[in-house]
């Protein structure tokens, strides 16, 4: 799925469904990056493992989302409106075909990380937030540069305006 495709098929949605301080540059170019990291736009099951959706989350990430006080109103509503029980093991399942609920779990999951986003650009802030958040088992930080870029392209327009 190409970056535009992700963003008005599942971003866009899914940040519609926040409020909309949750909406910004930073946040779509945090977004953009972390898929492009995680599964390409690719995969939605982790290959030989347990993660869902395009942001590769484990059932342990998702519950995190859901218990954290400063998601868990907003992931209760995101799967209300997806028609998603509230509920760990539902929204972990959901995951591997709802790219609106997994996007909007995703901005969740950076909005419980006290520190503001990185501005657009500011790649190293960008990385250590996706570690401290994601926690990826095998950080492959000599991808990240390349990925956080072709968000920025894809956002490039827009920065310009």
């Amino acid at each position: 799925m190409s970056l535009s495709e992700i963003r008005a098929a599942a971003i866009a949605p899914a940040l519609a469904l926040l409020p909309g301080r949750m909406n910004s540059p930073q946040a779509e170019a945090m977004l953009l990056a972390i898929g492009l990291q995680e599964s390409a736009f690719r995969h939605r099951h982790q290959i030989g493992g347990p993660a869902h959706g395009y942001w590769m989350f484990e059932r342990a990430g998702v519950l995190g989302v859901l218990v954290h006080p400063q998601s868990r109103p907003h992931a209760l509503a995101v799967c209300e409106a997806r028609g998603v029980e509230a509920s760990a093991s539902a929204a972990h399942a959901a995951l591997k075909h709802d790219d609106v609920l997994a996007a909007g779990i995703a901005r969740l999951l950076l909005w419980t990380d006290p520190a503001p986003l990185p501005a657009v650009g500011e790649m190293a802030r960008s990385w250590d937030l996706y570690v401290r958040t994601w926690r990826p088992g095998k950080p492959h930080r000599n991808r990240w540069d390349a990925c956080y870029a072709q968000a920025m392209d894809a956002l490039a327009g827009e920065l310009l305006a």
